[in-house]
This record gives C-alpha cells, sequence and structure tokens, in this order.
C-alpha cells in the first residue's frame, strides 16, 4: 500500500519521555516528507503547544496539518487556514466553573500562548502549561474573561478527588459534551463528539484522500478511535493493553524511536 499520510500523538508517541523529538526520528519524518508523505499532529494539547513540533518538522515547508484540543480544531499548517472548528456551548461554562470552584479545583483554557485560570500557581495548572511551553495567566474573573470561542476547558487537581467529580459531571453533561481525563490529574471538557477519528474523516474529505492511504500511530486511550479508522492503525510499545488490542502493528516504545521504525517500515 502506498501509504500518503502519516497521523502522530505526540506525548508518548512522537516525543521520548523528555518530551522531545530525538535526531533520528527527525531525521526519518523529513525523509518520508521529502516523498511526499503528509504529516498530521493529533493532539490533546491545544493549538499554540503544538506549533513547536510542527516547525522541527518544517511542516509549513512540507504542508502538513494540525489536529489540536483531540480534533476540536484542524489548522492547514502550511496557509494557516483553520479547516474545522467545534467549540464548547457558552451556557455550560458557568456550570463548568462552579463544579471546579465548589470542588476546590482551578479551571483553566486556552488564549494564543496563554493558559488562562484564577489560579495560576496550582501545581497542576503548571503541569498543563510546562507540558505546553505556555505561560499561566491570571485572570481575576474566569467567566468575564472568555469573551472568544472555547474548543475546551479542563479542571485540574488531586486525582483520587478528582474521578468522583468526574463522575458526577459525566452523569450531569454527557448528553451535551465529552467529560473524560487524559491524565489522572487532568480533567478534560470538550465539545460533544470530540474524537480523532471524526475528524480526520472531515481532513480525508476536504483533501481527496482515503482513510486506507492514512497510518495512524498512538499510545493513549484517546488514540484508539484513529487507531481503528486509519488503514494502518499502529500501537507504541508503551500504549496502553486496550490500545494494543486495537491495532495492527505494535511499534518499538517512545523511548526507542518507535514512530521512525514504523516509517522506516512502511513508508521509506
Amino acid at each position: 500500500m502506498n501509504y500518503k499520510l502519516l497521523v502522530l500523538d505526540l506525548d508518548g508517541t512522537l516525543t521520548n519521555n523528555k518530551k522531545e523529538i530525538t535526531e533520528h526520528t527527525l531525521r526519518t519524518l523529513i525523509a518520508a516528507q521529502e516523498k511526499g508523505v503528509k504529516i498530521v499532529l493529533a493532539s490533546g494539547r491545544p493549538t499554540y503547544g503544538i506549533a513547536p513540533i510542527a516547525e522541527k518538522l518544517q511542516m509549513k515547508k512540507y504542508g502538513g496539518y494540525i489536529l489540536s484540543y483531540n480534533g476540536g480544531e484542524i489548522i492547514d499548517w502550511q496557509t494557516g487556514e483553520m479547516m474545522y472548528e467545534n467549540v464548547l456551548e457558552d451556557e455550560v461554562l458557568p456550570y463548568l466553573y462552579q463544579c471546579a470552584k465548589d470542588n476546590g479545583f482551578a479551571i483553566v483554557t486556552f488564549k494564543d500562548k496563554y493558559v488562562l485560570t484564577e489560579h495560576p500557581h496550582d501545581e497542576y495548572v503548571q503541569k498543563e502549561a510546562i507540558l505546553n511551553v505556555m505561560e499561566a495567566k491570571k485572570v481575576d474573573h474566569f467567566l468575564e474573561a472568555i469573551d472568544f470561542p472555547v474548543p475546551k476547558c479542563l479542571i485540574v487537581g488531586e486525582a483520587t478527588r478528582l474521578a468522583e467529580l468526574e463522575k458526577e459531571m459525566y452523569n450531569e453533561l454527557k448528553d451535551r459534551m465529552g467529560v473524560y481525563r487524559s491524565e489522572p490529574y487532568f480533567l478534560e471538557l470538550v465539545p460533544k463528539g470530540i474524537d480523532k477519528a471524526q475528524s480526520l474523516a472531515v481532513l480525508l474529505s476536504k483533501i481527496g484522500a482515503t482513510r486506507e492511504e492514512m497510518i495512524a500511530v498512538g499510545d493513549g486511550f484517546n488514540d484508539r478511535s484513529m487507531i481503528e479508522f486509519a488503514g494502518l492503525g499502529v500501537a507504541m510499545a508503551n500504549a496502553q493493553d486496550v490500545v494494543k488490542q486495537s491495532a495492527d502493528y505494535i511499534t518499538l516504545s517512545n523511548e526507542e524511536d518507535g514512530v521512525a521504525a514504523v516509517v522506516e517500515k512502511f513508508m521509506l
């Protein structure tokens, strides 16, 4: 099969445990792009947190796409065009804020290079800011500060208590939006139907490609849908077992240049 699209999760997949792309993986991905392969970076991160990796991979030069917020936004990185956007309903934001406040958790959202929150020094807010190479910015009133479309909010805090809040919020909101934890201490609050596979289907229709021409590589629960959707679905050796069960192929771990191994085997 002549694969034309390579869809990559970032954390635990493309990057190693230091959150870096190794030189070997970088060289391999540049070689693939030289042959005409288009890279799609698909992550739960905000767009600003994905941009440095897109730049490192020279995706403006070669053409490629960013699926940020787990597919809530699709951006043509070469032209800057917003190809797709799905945002939270304004009406639900006060409830999200109140849930966080009542339980003593910080809630954040994202704008440009900033993580907006009333609690910028919270240790879990700092984790999110550092992960995305963004700056935690204090706002006096969270709801008043949101005068823009919101692709997602994040409630952060101690894992055991956050798990209890997740159950409560899921039961209340399951028909209106997505509520799930991406890490034990991060509760993602996203528009209903946000899913990497669904957004990839939108992308394929816009660029005239097929899922059979696509390889998708990931390690996390939120990668399962795209791994099952792709012509060739690949799980990292460090992936959760349920993700491996969904895959057509299991590659090396993110500490062993697993993405490079896939590209060398199937694309070069």
